[in-house]
């Protein structure tokens, strides 16, 4: 009877193992993904961060590139810990997974706040922006920004072009009779701004605040999407966690 119950111990440890060992696994490449998408988000969208009235957007990300790191960095402790089934190093893994947990939470929240107040911000601040900075000599990079926006998203003014004509830019000798910035023009050329027709620039409904907001809904979704499927992940490597270890406990003692 005893051996029986040595042998069934003996199964089921084994299986807890394997199933920890493929957890560990997705776990691993879920912290790729975590880490790739905060990149992703830094990297290609920079541009259009320096419009925005606060950091909490590039926040998000930073958490979730230092999020990616720390899975990753956990899921090669944790596969070490599962082969050589020592229990100190699985606790250790179990409590390295509770603060990654607690990163993305904080990361989620970073983003739920941010989104309920995205579209107040943007209607507050983007329109000040253009009005009152770009083109100016200290806002260099305000000014790149904006016109990359422009030109990505093929959309002229906060909410249509004729907010330029308040612009302190476009009222300026500096503006070398330009009504728009070269940037809203659907073929950008030297002073092609001088003529402000639906032919020859962007008139788009809503503007460009309009298709900024959507953007930025959009990545902070996708950003909690990968950030909550990682925390599942890792609830369900908790609980794996604590019956190996329990299991090896019982096992050894």
């Amino acid at each position: 009877m005893a051996h029986c119950k040595t042998e069934q111990d003996d199964w089921l440890l084994a299986h807890l193992k394997y199933l920890l060992f493929i957890f560990n696994f997705f776990f691993w490449v879920g912290g790729a993904a975590v880490m790739a998408v905060g990149i992703w988000t830094l990297v290609e969208k920079s541009g259009y961060l320096s419009i925005l009235a606060s950091s909490t957007f590039a926040a998000s990300a930073y958490i979730l590139i230092f999020a990616g790191a720390l899975v990753m960095t956990t899921g090669f402790l944790g596969f070490g810990a599962i082969i050589r089934e020592q229990k100190s190093c699985l606790s250790t893994y179990f409590c390295l997974l509770l603060v990654i947990f607690l990163v993305e939470l904080v990361a989620g929240v970073l983003a739920h706040v941010y989104y309920q107040r995205l579209s107040d911000e943007l209607k507050q601040h983007l329109n000040s922006t253009l009005t009152e900075r770009y083109g100016q000599p200290r806002a260099a990079e305000i000014t790149a920004s904006m016109d990359r926006l422009q030109q990505d998203f093929k959309c002229c003014g906060s909410n249509s072009s004729a907010d330029w004509q308040h612009s302190t830019y476009i009222l300026s000798q500096e503006a070398q009779g330009r009504l728009v910035p070269d940037s809203c023009c659907k073929t950008v050329v030297m002073r092609c701004g001088q003529r402000a027709h639906p032919s020859n620039i962007y008139k788009v409904e809503g503007g460009c605040m309009a298709k900024l907001e959507q953007f930025l809904a959009d990545h902070l979704l996708l950003m909690g999407a990968v950030g909550i499927g990682v925390a599942c992940l890792q609830i369900c490597g908790m609980v794996l966690t604590c019956c190996f270890h329990r299991r090896l406990q019982q096992h050894f003692y």
